[in-house]
């Protein structure tokens, strides 16, 4: 059968067509994406230089597509312009609480680094970090690296984003979480950084402290050893040893770290989702 030009009846059946169908397509999937994607560039793994942006708003756009297939879509029309405003601001806000409380987390290993490189002397042994965009010393960027690699052997950014992509089933786009709960999490996320940031160091700052201790007692029975030339290269040998004796200690230490804090944020998710 063939149409004529003027005739545009057959027209709706063409697929494509639907301009207002597509619209409002791309408008669910661009709020769906927004709560991943901000997450994905705040938390410690995804939102690192080191993953292109390109791959993160790909990333984002897919798994908004994937949450978009399988959690009932938002009723665009009864959203006014504000009110479309508000839910932006929502989604955006709800992401980078959940990445800046991971970041917190991985944030103990980075603070633990530094202050065993400023007792064992190595604090001047520092290099740019693109991430933090500041000078951050060797240790602590050895260590962040050892935590993201035991992170990622257990599946744990699997779990953090199925969590985020679970999130939408308890509030859905439009709604408004806890925010009590979110502002809570993050600074018992603080306290618990500083904690097992402390945990991390204090074996290893105990036996440098002592070694300085006994560096010094030497250095001032006999004045003629000079302590830079006697104490530092002996204190650079301790840590290199230590570091060699620890690092099983402290690769269960990091996974610890890594597998509290992914259930410290499903925690707060599930506090502040669910009110």
């Amino acid at each position: 059968m063939i149409i004529p030009i003027n005739d545009t009846s057959g027209l709706g059946f063409l697929p494509g067509v639907d301009l207002q169908f597509m619209v409002e397509s791309l408008v669910v999937v661009f709020l769906t994406s927004l709560r991943i994607g901000a997450f994905l560039i705040a938390s410690p793994f995804f939102g690192g230089t080191s993953v292109p942006l390109q791959a993160r708003i790909l990333l984002a756009i897919l798994l908004g597509i994937s949450v978009f297939s399988v959690v009932p879509a938002p009723d665009l029309k009864s959203f006014e312009a504000l009110s479309i405003f508000r839910v932006i601001i929502v989604e955006l806000t709800i992401g980078i609480a959940a990445g800046l409380i991971l970041t917190i987390w991985f944030s103990a290993a980075l603070l633990a680094g530094e202050k065993i490189a400023s007792s064992a002397g190595l604090g001047f042994a520092a290099q740019v970090d693109p991430d933090s965009g500041g000078q951050t010393p060797v240790v602590s960027k050895t260590l962040s690296l050892f935590l993201t690699v035991i992170f990622l052997s257990w599946d744990g950014h699997l779990l953090v984003l199925r969590a985020v992509a679970d999130s939408y089933g308890f509030l859905p786009i439009g709604a408004t979480p806890d925010f009590y709960e979110l502002i809570k999490g993050g600074v018992s996320a603080a306290g618990y950084m500083f904690i097992a940031a402390a945990i991390i160091m204090l074996p290893l700052t105990m036996f440098l402290m002592a070694t300085n201790l006994v560096i010094g007692v030497i250095t001032r029975s006999a004045p003629q050893l000079n302590l830079f030339s006697f104490g530092f290269p002996i204190s650079m040998l301790a840590i290199f040893i230590l570091f060699y004796l620890w690092v099983g200690s402290l690769g269960s230490a990091l996974d610890e770290l890594s597998r509290s804090s992914v259930e410290d944020l499903m925690t707060i998710l599930g506090g502040a989702l669910n009110g």
